[in-house]
């Protein structure tokens, strides 16, 4: 009788795959979290510091980038006779452009490159033309932090391993949230309270920060030294670029202007300018008279640059003086305007609106990415960012840490395979990545092979790995 009472069992039903997808995604997440944490704190830790360079640096350096309050006796001298008063100070030296004071407290800096090609800065007290000292720029506190950031001090390896985790980065934060909303019955139930408390803290953070974080990896991609560069063969094949097509900047014609500016100063020069061909200018019939900084400056704000303005200056006979409106709060109004060094009019200008459609998209991202665009909110929100990705970098670890088994001899890490073979739309979703973020795409076939060919066969490795 209970034979017959008894169901039959079912043959060839299906597995349930929403298990199999979280904890292979978790999986993901967890191990991707190897790679990306140590190099997204290193990014936030240095970002933050980038963000605050304005308030840090004045406190650090404040005998030379701060001056006091002036009297009413005392009268800003010409930029011209600042610029006299370096190169006295320094004659074996290249002055190759000019910034003036942000604030009436701050001096001006003049941007240096000396006979070995080194760049250094040189600040000047703007009432007295009294020159207070220079700094080699890529050892300040920011010139550290932009090296780091950017780089990893390392160059073309440091720049590859920043791009590898900022896509591993990506894939992390859409994991996330996946397991953010499919996993909240399993927290309620299997977690102890303590634990819990972690995990929720995790969540809730990233949750919020998530957003933020895809906005700073996405807007910093064009920096990168193989996305970026595949994005702007493809844009120049297409008739476009990233970056503007200003034909103006310093003297060498065969030069740009963020070549021509020392690399600590690349900050100074508006993102999408970062590719320029140089005008020249020549003295000429009737033209014999020489314009110099102040008339540049008088120039470019006759027409409608904002201040503080930075000036690249000529590096032979024929160059042009190029005034930069930096423009911080709002990429929308940079623009930059050539004077001839002769005459003293405006030899060409160029400014966002006339950028390709494809770098005013990518100019307005780098002012998101650096906190600027929308001036004290997107300030704030990048700070605030920097501080949740420096949060969920702790939490992360302290979440794995608290829930391996004491004693465990291995990672500790979810159990389960990505279901390829039966999800096209995983694998789909997959190779699209892969297409579009390269370094990405290579990577993951280098983790399948490795998952395939070595860890799933078992032995001490495979159990370290979880896989056996």
């Amino acid at each position: 009788m209970t034979d017959v009472l008894k169901p039959a069992p079912v043959r060839g039903r299906p597995a349930r795959t929403s298990a199999g997808w979280f904890r292979a995604l978790w999986r993901w997440h967890f191990y991707a979290s190897i790679l990306v944490v140590p190099v997204l704190l290193v990014l936030a830790s240095t970002g933050l510091v980038y963000l605050l360079r304005f308030q840090l640096e004045p406190l650090i350096h404040a005998d030379l980038m701060t001056i006091e309050a002036a009297s009413d006796t005392q009268v800003r001298q010409p930029y011209a006779a600042q610029q006299a008063a370096v190169e006295r100070a320094f004659p074996d030296a290249d002055v190759v452009s000019m910034t003036e004071p942000a604030e009436a407290d701050r001096s001006t800096v003049f941007s240096l490159t000396d006979a070995d090609g080194g760049a250094r800065d040189a600040y000047v007290n703007p009432y007295g033309a009294e020159v207070l000292g220079s700094l080699d720029p890529d050892t300040t506190l920011s010139g550290y932090a932009v090296r780091l950031h950017g780089e990893l001090m390392s160059g073309r390896l440091g720049d590859l391993v920043i791009e590898l985790a900022a896509c591993w980065a990506i894939v992390m934060a859409l994991t996330g949230y996946y397991l953010l909303v499919k996993g909240r019955r399993a927290r309620r139930r299997q977690a102890e309270r303590t634990g819990r408390r972690l995990r929720m803290r995790h969540g809730a953070v990233g949750a919020v920060v998530g957003v933020g974080l895809l906005t700073l990896l996405v807007s910093g991609l064009p920096w990168t030294g193989v996305w970026g560069e595949r994005v702007q063969q493809v844009a120049t094949a297409n008739g476009s670029s990233m970056w503007s097509l200003d034909h103006g900047a310093l003297s060498d014609p065969t030069s740009s202007l963020d070549e021509s500016l020392p690399h600590s100063h690349a900050g100074d020069v508006p993102w999408a300018m970062g590719e320029s061909p140089v005008p020249r200018s020549g003295p000429g019939e009737g033209r014999s008279s020489v314009a110099d900084v102040d008339t540049a400056l008088a120039v470019a704000e006759r027409e409608g640059l904002r201040h503080p303005m930075t000036v690249a200056l000529p590096a032979g006979d024929d160059g042009v003086l190029s005034v930069i409106g930096y423009a911080f709060d709002a990429p929308s109004d940079e623009r930059t305007v050539h004077v001839d060094r002769y005459g003293g009019q405006v030899v060409s200008s160029y400014g966002f609106a006339d950028y390709p459609l494809l770098a005013k998209v990518v100019s307005q991202g780098i002012g998101l990415h650096e906190g600027r665009s929308l001036g004290l909110v997107s300030f704030w929100g990048a700070l605030l960012m920097c501080l949740g990705v420096v949060l969920l970098c702790v939490t992360g670890p302290l979440m794995w840490w608290r829930r391996r088994p004491s004693g465990a001899r291995s990672m500790a890490a979810p159990r389960g395979r990505l279901p390829l073979r039966g999800s096209p739309v995983l694998l789909v979703g997959l190779v699209a990545l892969g297409v579009l973020l390269p370094v990405f795409g290579a990577s993951v076939v280098v983790v399948l092979l490795l998952d395939r060919l070595l860890l799933r066969r078992g032995g001490a490795l495979g159990r370290f790995f979880d896989t056996a």
